[in-house]
């Protein structure tokens, strides 16, 4: 069976970052799902920077089915795991089998990549603390509440923990959690 990994998110994901890290994983060869509170299919948003504008805006982006829903999540089929931003971690946070799905991973220290508002959720469940991250700049004062080195950089790689701040980090994002997925987390062929 190929190596999976888990892509967690709901409605109003912003839509690059769940289909960027979606598609390029499946390139590198790893067989990833996409798991929401429910089997749905999810509405993306596009967050975009516009002049004039003191903050991003927001539009509806492309929609995508969920292949589960956490309930029916087994952490440990997965060997990593991706938690995109957007609007949907706001709400996700308080979701208890989300944060079960979480604390699996951390408590085994499986690789994990997050971006934009995607650590609101690693800092929901006290995974923060004495780490160093990135993150939507805007979130700087919420990563220090977590107890987190907060670092204003396209990518931050702390353990197998890798964080960017939005969509425009991707590469830089997915060129360090693929170094870290091809030693712990290795392709296996179908």
């Amino acid at each position: 069976m190929p190596t999976q990994i888990l892509i967690v998110t709901g409605d109003a994901a912003e839509s690059l970052e769940v289909l960027y890290p979606y598609q390029r994983l499946r390139e590198e060869g790893y067989d990833v799902h996409i798991a929401a509170p429910t089997r749905k299919t999810l509405r993306f948003v596009v967050h975009d920077f516009e002049p004039g504008y003191d903050t991003y805006t927001e539009k509806p982006g492309y929609t995508w089915p969920a292949d589960l829903a956490f309930a029916e999540v087994d952490p440990g089929r997965y060997a990593a795991l991706v938690i995109p931003g957007g609007r949907a971690p706001e709400y996700l946070r308080n979701d208890p089998e989300l944060r079960k799905i979480l604390k699996a991973f951390f408590d085994a220290d499986k690789p994990v990549a997050q971006i934009c508002h995607g650590p609101l959720l690693t800092a929901a469940i006290d995974s923060l603390q004495g780490r160093r991250v990135t993150a939507y700049p805007a979130l700087e004062p919420d990563m220090q509440a977590a107890g987190a080195g907060f670092q204003d950089t396209e990518v931050v790689v702390d353990g197998t923990l890798v964080s960017a701040r939005a969509w425009p980090d991707h590469p830089a994002w997915m060129r360090e959690f693929l170094k870290i997925l091809r030693t712990k987390a290795p392709v296996t062929p179908a």
